[in-house]
């Protein structure tokens, strides 16, 4: 008798293969009826910090300002280099410095120094900084407390080694005050109270400050328009005056005068821009005598980092009024690189 039951093959169980590689075995064979295993041999590689190489030139000196930095550890720090080098190629001035949110290093190579500045703040409303100077062992404490209005805070900081009271300084929108212990000289040094502080307010369509420091009152007013700007102030109790005049006569010319009464010393300065990164600007400093004009590439006020081919040009033109004969020019040129 011949069992007619249909004969059942069981066939070959798949198989799969992975390849990987970074492996030295570069096929890897895995039974897909055996329990799933993960096989990682892989090699940890960090990022490449971008540099940023920052060179500065001065013909007047003739030396090179160099900034070396770069971003470490994901961003959350930067290292940053600094030396002048001159035209024989000697290197002065290496500064070292380390800058994180919470702290920040700057070491002096030549003098053998570090600064240390920190700071962190607990919960919302409540900040603490510190620095110190190494070499001179002198450092400052401060505590910042911000008042249920965040517009008013208090202030305490007291330097490092404590010399006396701490200086207690009050901000509210309106300006500041402070209060600190100082010494008086007199036959014998006596400690006392000093009050400073600032307060600025609207009146007559222009802003009025007032600040009072050393037993000297400094006022000030400030009126602006889209055409206009005087500033007159004054200083008591030695009455010395001054105003400043601006006056804007298009979007890219521009006229600015100051005159001091009590030394009849005055300045003035005409300044045209071409776009964001051309301007021209020429004057003359009664005080020193020089008339001058200059032409800057790339935003005056800006890095760098901002300008065309992110380098940045100054050539200035002095004259003396006494000396016609000691006529200078001066050029400035930064440029940066990021590798």
């Amino acid at each position: 008798m011949v069992d007619s039951t249909p004969t059942t093959t069981t066939p070959n169980p798949p198989q799969t293969t992975i390849t990987i590689p970074s492996s030295p075995s570069p096929v890897v064979v895995v039974d897909s009826k055996t329990p799933k295993c993960s096989i990682t041999n892989s090699s940890f590689s960090f990022p490449r910090p971008a540099i940023r190489v920052t060179s500065e030139f001065d013909s007047d000196s003739l030396s090179f300002f160099n900034k070396v930095s770069c971003k470490v550890f994901d961003n959350l720090a930067k290292f940053k280099l600094s030396f002048s080098n001159s035209k024989n190629g000697e290197i002065s001035d290496p500064q070292i410095g380390f800058v994180s949110k919470y702290l920040s290093l700057q070491y002096d190579v030549e003098e053998k120094n570090a600064f240390v500045k920190s700071n962190f703040n607990v919960g919302e409303k409540l900040s603490f900084r510190a620095s110190q100077d190494v070499k001179a062992q002198q450092g400052e404490v401060a505590m910042v407390a911000s008042l249920p209005d965040p517009s008013y805070k208090l202030e305490l900081s007291s330097a490092v080694p404590s010399v006396g009271l701490p200086r207690a300084t009050f901000r509210f929108p309106a300006g500041e005050v402070s209060l600190e212990e100082r010494e008086e000289e007199a036959e014998e040094l006596k400690k006392v109270l000093s009050v400073s502080g600032i307060v600025k307010g609207q009146f007559l369509n222009g802003i009025c400050t007032a600040q009072y420091q050393d037993d000297d009152v400094n006022l000030r007013y400030s009126y602006k328009d889209e055409q206009v700007s005087f500033i007159p102030r004054i200083s008591l109790p030695s009455n010395a005056v001054a105003f400043a005049f601006k006056r804007r006569f298009s979007p890219s010319d521009k006229l600015s005068y100051l005159y001091n009464f009590d030394s009849s010393e005055w300045s003035a300065v005409y300044k045209h821009t071409v776009g964001k990164d051309l301007k021209l600007k020429a004057g003359y400093d009664s005080a020193v005598r020089l008339g001058w004009a200059s032409v800057w590439v790339g935003d005056e006020e800006g890095t760098a980092k901002t300008a065309p081919m992110k380098m940045k040009m100054q050539f200035m033109l002095q004259v003396p009024q006494d000396d016609i004969k000691s006529t200078a020019l001066i050029f400035r040129v930064k440029k940066r690189w990021d590798i």
